[in-house]
């Protein structure tokens, strides 16, 4: 039979989407062109490969990016189903293993009876209901389709990832295990940390000011933005000779075993998979040259014989000019039958493409359906983050993540931050459950987590 709806991508936002609307009993067609084709980012045939970092960010609810994945948990997400199933250690943040995540994704995409994946790439939009989550790193002849559609140039930013190195090249003599505050879910601390002394930290920082960065091409070169939460460590260094010190490189609340003291500055890394073989540097994002990688992070003590299993790169990230062309229901403007989700919206982050992607499917699924689409309340993140997309200035819009800037005033003023935050939350979810079970969608439940992982 012939698909009801098609969803080009299959990132987090795809096929989040596709299942949503799968479950609401629409077939889907969903197009994913790797492993014919690859991005200069993923490396693996898998939906939803996940490549910056394996962290979902904090999941505390007081907390905006673990208000969303409350929100989201509550609303039937696959992908917040697979993460709970295939999270690692990683404090109070919500980290995955990589592979397991995205085998996880896949196979709940690909056994659904409703979803057919098309390892194809899609050129051209369709004229018929289709929901576009091509990513930040969409090709370039449907780069071009879009941009005739929407009549406008593309912005763009670009986003590094950090390296990765393997646990077995790491020198535990000088590492030590430890969360900052001795929080975390492992006894011994949840990251490995690189300490260092006053004299290590200013030469490793003026090596990594002096180090050669991969050229960027013409075009680039007139206007480089770089997306400030995620700064490669370069620049972030040029900026000022303490500014990592204060930074990614702060040694607040850890304390080195082998001294008694606070060091001058800590290099943390993370584990980056399930059986902690690999683990990533925290904050690493760069653009370096990969032996300038091995050379400048090598002078990490600890790290001095360092094999790394990934280098850091950088890579460009499209999206488009969504308060001018989406509604919060995203759906585009004088189509109806069209969505945008995920990174290409402008929504940064995992956890905010996912959302994206949810809304997106739901609604899909409800035009088909012949029902209103939902606007979720501006009180909930899904609803503030989907709000903004739609309703910022766009004459300088910008990438954002989830963030209590977002939402409305409380009625009544919090002093405190953290109880704030947990107003916040409060509200957040009292209103979603209210709009939900209204909205006559509840029903729609995803697997428990489970069972959502094979």
């Amino acid at each position: 039979m012939e698909p009801e709806l098609i969803v080009i991508g299959g990132g987090l936002a795809g096929s989040e989407a596709a299942w949503q609307a799968a479950q609401r009993g629409v077939r889907v067609a969903l197009y994913e062109m790797r492993p014919r084709r690859f991005t200069p980012a993923h490396t693996t045939p898998w939906l939803a490969e996940i490549i910056c970092s394996n962290s979902l960010g904090s999941d505390e609810r007081e907390n905006a990016s673990g208000l969303l994945k409350a929100e989201l948990r509550r609303l039937g997400s696959l992908l917040m189903a697979c993460a709970d199933r295939t999270a690692v250690p990683a404090g109070k943040a919500l980290a995955v293993d990589r592979e397991l995540f995205a085998r996880c994704v896949t196979e709940h995409i690909e056994r659904h009876p409703l979803i057919t994946v098309i390892r194809e790439e899609v050129t051209e939009i369709p004229d018929r209901p289709c929901i576009i989550a091509s990513g930040p790193l969409t090709s370039d002849a449907l780069a071009a389709a879009i941009q005739r559609l929407t009549g406008q140039e593309y912005l763009y930013f670009y986003d590094a990832i950090s390296p990765i190195v393997a646990a077995d090249s790491i020198d535990m003599s000088i590492c030590f295990r430890g969360s900052r505050y001795g929080r975390g879910q492992d006894p011994e601390g949840d990251y490995l940390n690189c300490p260092m002394t006053k004299e290590e930290y200013e030469a490793f920082v003026e090596a990594l000011i002096q180090a050669e960065t991969i050229e960027l091409r013409d075009f680039e070169k007139e206007d480089p933005r770089f997306f400030e939460a995620c700064l490669p460590i370069e620049v972030l260094a040029r900026r000022g000779r303490d500014a990592l010190a204060y930074g990614p490189l702060r040694p607040t609340g850890l304390i080195d075993p082998r001294t008694g003291r606070m060091p001058y500055a800590v290099v943390q890394l993370r584990r980056d998979n399930r059986a902690g073989t690999m683990y990533s540097m925290v904050g690493f994002q760069t653009n370096l040259k990969w032996p300038e990688q091995r050379r400048v992070f090598r002078m990490i003590p600890g790290l001095q014989n360092a094999e790394f299993l990934r280098y850091g790169q950088m890579h460009r990230n499209t999206y488009i000019n969504a308060p001018a062309l989406l509604e919060p229901t995203m759906q585009f403007r004088g189509r109806p039958d069209l969505f945008f989700a995920g990174q290409i919206t402008g929504a940064e982050g995992y956890v905010g493409n996912i959302a994206t992607g949810l809304v997106a499917g739901v609604n899909a699924a409800r035009l088909l359906r012949g029902k209103p689409p939902l606007v979720f309340p501006v009180t909930t993140m899904i609803g503030a983050l989907c709000d903004y997309l739609a309703r910022a200035d766009p004459r300088d819009f910008q990438p954002m993540k989830a963030n209590f800037g977002l939402l409305p005033p409380l009625e009544r003023p919090v002093r405190d931050k953290r109880a704030r935050a947990l107003a916040y939350a409060r509200r957040a979810l009292s209103d979603l459950e209210r709009f939900w079970t209204e909205s006559g969608e509840a029903e729609h439940a995803v697997l428990p987590p489970s069972e959502a992982a094979s």
